[in-house]
């Protein structure tokens, strides 16, 4: 057990992308790295690994959320994460109104609308981007963009069930272009919810069925790319490939929604498969795998520690 709370900034696939001989093989954990990011007092970072069989174990230390802090952009390779100077309550989301208003990331959604943007962002955005349409357990499905080092990193965190990348843009600016276009005339959110994606993964629709859904929306997108005047990108008809780690949520199965909330109490699990920010635990006592939305745990203040999740008292009720 450790006293020292933690400030949870969410979980993150930082490592190298999955391949395809990946996909192929038995292996339970090909690439990713998935973990869970902590901020201690200090300001200093730990990660948690959320690699198959990894347990998590964690009481919330006090209710509410706190400020993530903000993000300084030095350049396309470099950018410094600043901690909120008053470790003040979150007020918009997770960052308080001081963060929210230095927070320079937010600024690149409207550079493209001719926003203003720091010459450190502007080098982040003058790199290659990707345009890329997603589809979740649930036939949900969105268009996003993804710079050209984070690409296959990107999809990893939204917790995609199949994606195609459509387009390689030469810069930020005109593969936001591009999204709002098929937003406008393909009809294709930019969003969808966390709440959706875990929801989703309780029912997940056959692998095949959404391999078609995404296939569809992705040939739409094209076609709509193909008549479209914007100059400075190359149509493209590429298949991001899903990390192993995830295929247990993708697959048909009985899994259950998680019963505690997230905003008190003390969990604890083994992470049997992670999917973006949702993970199949595996609650001591019952071989019954539950759905933990770990996005609820963002901006929330936590304790480590050996703490068990309590198995639902009615087990009738879940079978």
């Amino acid at each position: 057990m450790t006293d020292t709370p933690y400030l949870v900034h969410g979980v993150f696939w930082d490592g190298v992308p999955a391949s395809p001989a990946a996909q192929a093989s038995t292996a339970a954990h090909d690439a990713g790295s998935p973990v869970l990011r902590l901020q201690s007092p200090d300001k200093d970072f730990r990660e948690l690994s959320l690699t198959p069989r990894a347990r998590l174990g964690f009481e919330v230390a006090r209710p509410g959320k706190s400020c993530l802090g903000h993000t300084v952009v030095h350049s396309s390779t470099r950018r410094d994460h600043v901690p909120c100077a008053s470790a003040a309550a979150a007020a918009r989301g997770k960052q308080c109104e001081r963060c929210f208003v230095l927070d320079e990331s937010r600024l690149m959604h409207d550079f493209h609308r001719g926003g203003r943007v720091t010459p450190g962002l502007r080098d982040y955005l003058m790199q290659e981007h990707w345009l890329y349409v997603a589809t979740f357990a649930g036939g949900a499905t969105k268009v996003g963009t993804a710079s050209g080092p984070r690409k296959w990193n990107r999809l990893a965190e939204q917790g995609a069930a199949a994606a195609t990348y459509v387009a390689r843009a030469r810069d930020g600016k005109v593969v936001r272009v591009l999204e709002d276009l098929v937003t406008e005339q393909a009809g294709l959110t930019q969003q969808v919810r966390s709440a959706a994606k875990a929801e989703a993964l309780l029912y997940p629709l056959p692998a095949a069925e959404l391999t078609a859904v995404n296939a569809r929306a992705a040939g739409q997108v094209r076609a709509l790319l193909a008549r479209t005047a914007v100059e400075g990108f190359d149509a493209k008809s590429e298949q991001w490939v899903r990390p192993v780690h995830a295929g247990a949520l993708h697959a048909a199965g009985p899994r259950h929604a998680y019963p505690h909330a997230l905003d008190r109490g003390c969990h604890g699990f083994d992470v049997a498969s992670l999917s973006g920010a949702n993970a199949l635990a595996r609650l001591d006592g019952t071989d019954a795998g539950f759905v933990v939305n770990l996005s609820q745990l963002a901006a929330r203040t936590i304790v480590l520690g050996e703490y068990a999740s309590p198995v639902p008292a009615l087990q009738e009720a879940l079978f």
